[in-house]
């Protein structure tokens, strides 16, 4: 149990550069899991309308709770294949979270966000490093990139991109140095709570 420390390594205002230097660090990683996780906040029918046609199928939530009359909780369920503009429109903002699907979507992803927070998540495992007591532990290594973003846990937006390395349980400030430098960055303060 627990989550990784995840570490801010490199931060834009370009959302292409974020992903680009995102996609360097996954070239670092030994072993890549095949899926990946996708989290997106839909502000606009425009988003919703180009994330359908990314993820087909992909299964919309209110971004806040909502509730009815009676205090009950309202889910979303509206088909927004068929729902016209002006039905889907007071339905706003959504959200896909935790969205586990193959890997492979990831440029169609990126290219059809909007102006709301985004993630992609890619898990693995760094490679060992005897020499530098470094080791890897898949359940919490990977990288991260967030989008309107500069929190792992998806919490505040933000106007720039933040790209995330997470290390291990318990944090490696070392490492997260290492990989940094790998793509021009720097560890951009303390560990955050991860995955």
């Amino acid at each position: 149990m627990g989550n990784s420390k995840a570490y801010p390594v490199f931060r834009t205002d370009d959302a292409a550069t974020a992903y680009a230097k995102a996609r360097q660090l996954c070239a670092l990683l030994w072993r890549r899991e095949d899926r990946i996780w996708l989290f997106a906040e839909l502000l606009t029918v425009e988003d919703v309308r180009r994330m359908v046609a990314v993820l087909p199928g992909v299964k919309f939530e209110y971004s806040e709770m909502r509730t009815g009359p009676a205090g009950e909780d309202l889910w979303f369920d509206l088909d927004v294949t068929t729902a016209d503009d002006c039905a889907l429109e007071p339905h706003l903002p959504l959200d896909i979270g935790g969205l586990d699907v193959p890997a492979g979507v990831e440029d169609r992803f990126v290219a059809a966000l909007g102006r709301g927070m985004a993630a992609i998540d890619w898990h693995g495992s760094w490679p060992d490093d005897p020499e530098a007591g470094q080791y890897a532990s898949p359940k919490y290594d990977g990288v991260q990139v967030v989008f309107h973003g500069d929190d792992p846990q998806w919490g505040s937006s933000a106007h720039d991109h933040t790209v995330f390395v997470h290390v291990g349980k318990f944090g490696d400030p070392c490492r997260a140095r290492d990989l940094a430098a790998h793509i021009g960055g720097e560890v951009l303060g303390e560990p955050q709570l991860g995955w």
